[in-house]
């Protein structure tokens, strides 16, 4: 595989049969950016265009995997037409998509906080690792959003009500309980193990009976295009919203939430 390509939002490290993406964004907590979907499809290229890789881990930092959507990016880029909104979203969604469709198994290694569009990252994957620590909320609701292009996949692995109750709570749910619900696979406390005792068994299998497995699984689900097509035409709804638009301003200028008082 070829590592060599300068990332600005992800670092590539890799082992036999193995690339590693870690977010790396620490200055915004890992938060999902216009770059950072262009650098994630690019090393999801590279993983394609080696024969011999099997797995792609997902990871993040310490204390942190993904908070979801630069908040702080969009309002600074001021408030998104809807077409502009729609393309946003439409690139989100197709990442998630190619995530749960490209033809290698996907592995996130979760060790902190995962947010918003991180969850979505979470759950696109096909196995999730995760610490005691770890939690997982979905804060959409509290800007006046919704997780459009997460739910499909949430409710995927989780199913309904769970995927509904974390986007209506906008409450942290914990690694225990993500376990319980499906959205995490494994707790460890060191992730490491675990990873290469599932690389082990994947990275015996040929390459087509991934890519077969996971197209035939995703014929037997809801994720269609009209489902697609809903969830961009909503967050594009929202996002070229007025009141959307003054409640992310007003976060990024004041950095804090519309209902805690001056410090």
């Amino acid at each position: 595989m070829d590592l060599s390509t300068d990332h600005r939002t992800i670092r590539l490290s890799g082992t036999p049969g193995v690339l590693t993406v870690a977010l790396d964004r620490p200055d915004a907590q890992n938060s999902i950016d216009t770059t950072m979907i262009r650098e994630l499809h690019a090393a999801l290229d590279t993983a394609e265009a080696d024969p011999d890789c099997r797995v792609v881990v997902l990871t993040g930092g310490d204390g942190v995997f993904c908070t979801g959507m630069d908040l702080l990016g969009a309002a600074a880029e001021g408030r998104p037409d809807r077409e502009r909104a729609a393309q946003g979203g439409t690139d989100f969604l197709g990442l998630l998509k190619r995530l749960s469709l490209i033809p290698r198994v996907v592995v996130a290694t979760v060790d902190g906080r995962v947010a918003g569009g991180g969850v979505g990252l979470v759950a696109a994957s096909d196995f999730v690792l995760a610490t005691p620590r770890s939690t997982f909320s979905l804060p959409e609701a509290l800007w006046g959003l919704l997780p459009c292009s997460v739910a499909p996949f949430l409710i995927r692995r989780t199913g309904f009500q769970k995927a509904y109750a974390m986007s209506l709570s906008t409450l942290p749910v914990t690694a225990d309980q993500a376990l319980s619900s499906g959205l995490v696979d494994q707790l460890a406390d060191r992730l490491q193990p675990a990873l290469r005792r599932l690389a082990f068994r994947v990275t015996k299998m040929e390459g087509t009976t991934v890519g077969d497995l996971k197209r035939y699984f995703a014929k037997m689900w809801i994720i269609t295009p009209e489902v697609e097509r809903t969830a961009i035409e909503e967050f594009a709804r929202l996002m070229s919203s007025d009141g959307v638009g003054r409640r992310i301003a007003d976060f990024a200028e004041r950095q804090r939430f519309p209902w805690e008082g001056a410090s």
